[in-house]
């Protein structure tokens, strides 16, 4: 029997608006919408490499930051590599993001998405 080969695809995010955040993530990253539905959207960069996808979920919670006992806790975040950390803060701070309360890194900013999913912005090599 042979081995599959396997390419992970996409990386999901659960919201109660998947266009919203794709337009968000859109944005942010300057990727290309590949599939636009209502209750599934898909972006993936130029080169097609792995994406991310948006599932509708309604009654989403999202998940907390830091998460305290019997909270929604993160399952999964996303790390995205910045040239320039404070711009990369205002950009997505003007794209709806907020800037998360507890910052446990000096070179790392951890934000939360318009549906709440934390992410982290770092300057690689900083």
């Amino acid at each position: 029997m042979s081995v599959p080969m396997f390419r992970l695809s996409s990386t999901v995010l659960g919201t109660s608006d998947p266009r919203g955040l794709a337009d968000f993530y859109r944005e942010l990253l300057g990727w290309q919408v590949r599939v636009n539905g209502p209750e599934w959207v898909v972006l993936k960069p130029q080169d097609g490499a792995t994406g991310l996808s948006f599932q509708r979920e309604d009654g989403h919670v999202p998940p907390s930051w830091p998460a305290a006992p019997g909270d929604q806790q993160m399952q999964a975040h996303l790390d995205i590599a910045v040239d320039d950390l404070d711009a990369g803060v205002a950009r997505a701070q003007a794209l709806g993001a907020t800037v998360a309360d507890l910052q446990p890194q000096d070179d790392v900013r951890v934000l939360l998405d318009p549906a709440g999913h934390p992410f982290c912005l770092f300057a690689p090599g900083s």
